[in-house]
């Protein structure tokens, strides 16, 4: 583990304890106590805010009714800011925090269309800024190590990609009566709402696993559930420059999948597959028929037994919340390193660029789906 005597201070927008995702980033940035939360405005109702500032010991001084007084004055308070809004919410913020000379956590989905997200890379490299989004799934030790074995030849060249994300919450009762979603997901965009929520942690996730982002798709979106404005079931096949093939799968319609995350990754010399459900567990699979289960106890491991990933030995099964801690000690560790360097082109697979080519990859999926075609992607030649 990191030792350091002072954490790094964070001020929170949005995530108040009343938010899901608030609370988990929250715990997941105190894991490995590099973090403390300072400032925030938590919340645009002022009975969360004052709780939430009162429950984690957030000075009164520090904790501010609006967004823009937040940014004004702590700046030179913080290390960092953490953008914990509905997506919708993200592009006017961000700009407004690296012009004053923050560095930025986002939430995913990075903005709601490709245009916003070029402006945030184009205005991250201006201000030479520290920034990262997190898509937490990449946090899971299994995924780490089938990320390894991949850079390692373990699985040969890769040829295919099978990646879903079916989730329910549009199409179940919810103790007799229809889910009631925030009101931003139940609006489409440019991008729709499911893709910025689901498909951008699928997107990532390739990316992360094989460094490769498509050349060329074609999709399908419907809605099959509850809400016919919004879209709630992508499919896309996906081509890439190596000759490999994806096949995503998300929504929210699919009965029975509180949350069905599963990867099956197949190369010239083996496969694996993750399913979060049982997210301890890699199943490998090799070439002269081997089949091997791979936990943080396997003896032929390389990333998933270091100490780091061990808070809790194997047996007693690591999860969601702590794969949001993984993620928040690689960016402890980048964000003090670019304190001593300024170098803002760190190599990773979280930065503005990566959730940028991802919202490209959604923009074209939508077209594809309306125009019925395949859709070619050119989007490191508008980037680069």
């Amino acid at each position: 583990m990191q030792n350091y005597k002072e954490p790094l201070k964070l001020a929170f927008i949005g995530g108040g304890i009343d938010s899901a995702i608030g609370y988990t980033h929250y715990i997941a940035s105190q894991m490995d106590h590099l973090f403390s939360v300072s400032a925030g405005c938590f919340s645009r109702k002022e009975d969360i805010n004052q709780k939430t500032a009162l429950t984690w010991g957030v000075e009164e001084n520090h904790l501010y009714s609006n967004w823009e007084a937040l940014l004004e004055n702590e700046v030179k308070n913080v290390d960092a800011i953490v953008i914990l809004t509905p997506t919708p919410n993200h592009y006017e913020m961000i700009m407004k925090a690296l012009d004053l000379g923050y560095s930025v956590i986002s939430e995913k989905a990075l903005a709601t269309t490709y245009q916003e997200g070029l402006e945030i890379t184009k205005k991250v490299d201006e201000k030479k800024a520290f920034f990262a989004v997190t898509h937490n799934y990449t946090g899971y030790p299994m995924l780490r190590e089938l990320q390894n074995m991949i850079q390692n030849d373990k699985l040969g060249k890769i040829t295919n990609i099978n990646i879903e994300m079916p989730q329910e919450s549009f199409s179940r009762l919810v103790n007799g009566n229809k889910p009631t979603p925030q009101s931003w997901r139940l609006t489409d965009g440019k991008i729709p709402a499911v893709s910025l929520d689901l498909g951008a942690h699928l997107q990532h996730m390739v990316y992360f696993l094989t460094n490769q982002n498509p050349t060329e798709l074609v999709a399908d979106e419907t809605s099959f559930g509850w809400f016919p404005q919004v879209v709630d079931n992508v499919s896309c096949i996906a081509r890439y420059e190596s000759g490999m093939r994806c096949q995503m799968w998300f929504g929210k319609s699919a009965i029975g999948h509180r949350n069905g995350l599963r990867v099956r990754i197949y190369g010239t010399k083996g496969s694996a597959e993750w399913f979060q459900m049982n997210p301890e567990e890699l199943l490998f699979q090799t070439i002269d028929g081997g089949r091997m289960i791979i936990d943080r106890a396997s003896s032929n491991i390389c990333i998933s037994n270091l100490p780091r990933y061990t808070r809790f030995k194997a047996g007693h099964p690591a999860g969601f919340v702590e794969a949001f801690g993984n993620l928040y000690f690689d960016i402890a560790e980048k964000l003090r390193q670019y304190k001593i360097d300024a170098n803002h082109k760190i190599n990773w697979s979280y930065d503005a660029m990566q959730a940028t080519i991802g919202l490209e990859v959604f923009e074209a999926i939508q077209a594809s789906s309306k125009e019925n075609r395949w859709v070619k992607l050119y989007f490191m030649d508008k980037i680069v």
